[in-house]
């Protein structure tokens, strides 16, 4: 298998996220093991995600940023505005490139 590339700014974004969420999870004086907990995750992926490693599934980041009050999304738009404003730019691209509704034939 080949090695896996990211871009320096790639690399960079996850390991100031990371850092961010072990200083956010200290400051709020919880163990690496109860965070991990809370976000279903295990410890060994908490530390993952705390040192910015590309191969963590991108939902556990995202509830453990949650977890510890890290903001995602810009902070002048809501989810809301984000889905609608996606929605939105949908609308230029053709029905049979965006429809994804397909029923899968998995009998085999």
């Amino acid at each position: 298998m080949a090695e896996r590339v990211i871009s320096a700014a790639t690399a960079e974004s996850l390991r100031v996220l990371g850092q961010s969420i072990a200083v956010e999870r200290r400051a709020r004086r919880w163990k690496a093991i109860d965070l991990a907990e809370r976000a279903g995750i295990s410890a060994p992926t908490l530390s993952k995600i705390e040192r910015g490693d590309p191969g963590v599934a991108i939902g556990s980041v995202f509830e453990v940023a949650h977890l510890v009050g890290i903001p995602l999304l810009s902070v002048e738009r809501s989810l809301d505005e984000v889905r609608a404003s996606t929605t939105a730019r949908l609308t230029v691209v053709p029905q049979r490139v965006r429809d994804t509704a397909r029923s899968v034939d998995d009998d085999f």
